[in-house]
């Protein structure tokens, strides 16, 4: 009876192997949260490299404030909660839409109902007509600095800017050619808006700007193919009064040039036969003063000679003879004919 051991020792085993375990447990824990600090410490550690994409930039901030820019590859860093770096994606082409959203791009691009971003595109235009102006617009990053630390929200800042600008050269052009100068609108308005952009320190650079189909609203719809076809008949009218001025300007300016040269023949001939008649008379005047009396006579006798075959009738009368005398002439009758 002496070696048997005492009954209440195997009443209270069990709990006597639950101190047991318990302790074994907080022993084990012990030795687990001393490994913590030192796993810790290794992640901290290893926060300090990074790794930078080929299309990215990285941008290190030290408490915040910006300390330097790293090309893509493998760098390092002060560990995490000193340096933080951001990833900015410089090669990626951005784009913004106004006036319609893209649901799925493919070979047929699925696009929202146009008429939840109508306030987007609906415009004035300079002649007092409204349009429906949808565009897009598509940019890149070229300034990290600027694009995370100039500007609050850069992408709000770009669809103000580009609206703004938009909305002021539809603003100038009337209709017709907003409808129909599409892509002249879209250079300005790219010129314009990287303008705008610029100053306010965005940090962007504009790839292209896009201006989609062009049309009015439905409502002034038939009013406006009524107002087109107006437009088209004053230009047909128009086109055909100057086919017809092109026939007759030229057919009259001919006439015109041939009058005048006419004249102007005209004209040298009188002269030359003005200066020729000249010519003459002072020849003449020359050899009068020379022999007055025969170069007299001599000119009576011409100027009879070219009147006398032009007289029907001639008579001769002697000046001196004082009575009647019965007429000579030189001239036979003309028989009259019945």
């Amino acid at each position: 009876m002496r070696g048997n051991p005492p009954q209440w020792e195997d009443e209270f085993f069990p709990l006597k192997e639950f101190f047991h375990n318990l302790r074994n447990f907080f022993r084990r824990g012990l030795r687990l949260l001393g490994l913590i600090p030192i796993i810790i410490l290794g992640l901290w550690l290893l926060s300090c490299f990074y790794t930078i994409g080929v299309n990215e930039v990285g941008v290190i901030q030290r408490f915040g404030k910006y300390v330097r820019q790293t090309p893509p590859g493998i760098h390092l860093k002060l560990p995490q909660g000193i340096e933080t770096v951001k990833k900015v994606k410089v090669d990626l082409v951005y784009t913004e839409e106004f006036g319609l959203r893209t649901i799925r791009a493919g070979i047929k691009t699925e696009y929202a109902p146009p008429e939840k971003f109508l306030e987007e595109s609906l415009m004035l235009t300079g002649d007092l007509n409204c349009a429906i102006v949808p565009w897009i617009i598509q940019f890149r990053i070229s300034d990290p600095y600027s694009f995370l630390f100039k500007v609050r929200d850069v992408r709000k800042t770009i669809r103000d800017l580009s609206e703004a600008v938009m909305r002021q050269i539809i603003g100038d052009r009337s209709i017709n050619e907003v409808i129909n100068k599409r892509e002249e609108i879209a250079v300005l308005a790219k010129i314009e808006l990287q303008k705008a952009l610029d100053e306010a320190e965005t940090g962007v650079t504009l790839k292209n700007v896009e201006l989609k189909t062009t049309n009015v609203p439905a409502p002034v719809q038939p009013s406006f193919n009524e107002v087109n076809q107006a437009i088209q008949e004053k230009e047909q009218m128009i086109y055909k009064a100057k086919e017809e001025y092109n026939k007759a300007v030229p057919a009259a300016l001919g006439e015109a040039e041939k009058i005048i040269r006419a004249a102007e023949g005209y004209a040298l001939d009188r002269v030359n036969r003005a200066k020729g008649d000249t010519n003459r008379f002072l020849a003449l005047w020359e050899e009068y003063k020379k022999a007055e009396e025969v170069t007299r006579r001599r000119l009576y006798l011409e100027t009879i000679q070219e009147l006398l075959p032009k007289v029907k009738n001639k008579y001769l009368i002697d000046e001196e003879q004082k009575n009647l005398l019965p007429l000579l002439q030189l001239q036979p009758k003309e028989e009259k004919h019945e």
